[in-house]
């Protein structure tokens, strides 16, 4: 019995993945900065609200995607000498950690959780946030889910871009201002993208799996080689849109997040050489997310320094 608690406990865990909710908290940051800056206004207890929603949901869609990709063998067709840190899926049930009717639990607690609790923000904070939470809700469950399966029929890329960027970034923003203004979804753009790009490189590592498993994703689609052409073009966009923000508002510190251009160029660098190597790849997948993870806490100081000075 305590055996299976314990295996339970460890493979929620893994399966939750707490290192990966930067990917969330970046956007969410980002509109709270931006809450400050435009409207001089920070609620931290509906911040904590949304955050632990996001989060929720973020657990839940690992959970299904854990389970669909059990079920078409994506995860089984990963070998080991290809597996690496950035590779899909947390292998809980390939790992005997959790069965599959416990990742489906999971899958069904996490998301209701997280439902009762955008009600919540709905009905005593904002009404006008339930579209985008509905929205959000419903791309987190058919990412995988069949029959929709959007991550299997080329659509997961635009579904975590759109996720990650517009629509965490203006749900996060409302909820903290109750208004809306189209210079929000502008700041979402880079951050929509880089998301886009950690996961577009974090594909090549599954590439093969992902092929056989007839997980049609973009990568697998255009091939590993052309592939590359659109990582490049992801960063080139996320910059020239970090440029529009800057001549919006005005100010230099808006400009603070291109101190990672060194890593871009060591990313893209890697990516061009070895996008058939997945163990050299690796310094690309890594310095991929350390672009996004500056990025976003620059972005975030810039609209704090921006209101201050």
């Amino acid at each position: 019995m305590k055996s299976d608690i314990k295996r339970r406990w460890h493979g929620f865990w893994q399966l939750a993945d707490p290192k990966i909710w930067i990917a969330s908290t970046v956007p969410m940051l980002a509109a709270a900065a931006l809450a400050y800056n435009l409207k001089g206004t920070f609620n931290l207890y509906w911040f904590i609200w949304t955050l632990t929603g996001i989060y929720l949901i973020e657990i839940g869609k690992n959970a299904i995607n854990e389970v669909v990709d059990y079920n078409s063998g994506v995860d089984t067709f990963v070998k080991e000498d290809e597996r690496t840190a950035f590779s899909g899926g947390k292998k809980t049930i390939v790992d005997g950690k959790l069965t599959v009717f416990e990742a489906k639990v999971i899958a069904v607690l996490t998301m209701a959780v997280a439902a009762l609790i955008g009600i919540y923000i709905s009905v005593y904070r904002e009404p006008k946030v339930f579209i985008i939470g509905v929205i959000g809700f419903l791309l987190s469950i058919i990412y995988s889910l069949p029959p929709f399966k959007l991550a299997y029929r080329g659509l997961g890329e635009l579904t975590v871009g759109l996720t990650f960027g517009p629509l965490i970034v203006l749900g996060t923003y409302l909820v903290q201002t109750h208004t809306i203004s189209p210079v929000i979804i502008l700041v979402s753009l880079p951050i929509g993208l880089l998301i886009t790009n950690v996961l577009w490189i974090n594909q090549y590592p599954d590439y093969n799996a992902d092929k056989k498993g007839a997980k049609m994703n973009w990568v697998v689609r255009l091939g590993r080689e052309k592939a590359i052409v659109v990582y490049i073009l992801l960063f080139a966009l996320s910059y020239l849109s970090l440029f529009l923000i800057f001549i919006v508002f005005r100010n230099p510190f808006w400009l603070l997040p291109f101190v990672s251009i060194p890593l871009v160029i060591e990313a893209i660098k890697t990516a061009r050489k070895y996008y058939d190597n997945v163990p050299e790849l690796i310094l690309a997948n890594l310095r991929t997310v350390q672009v996004y993870q500056l990025f976003g806490l620059l972005l975030f100081l810039a609209a704090i320094l921006d209101k201050v000075f």
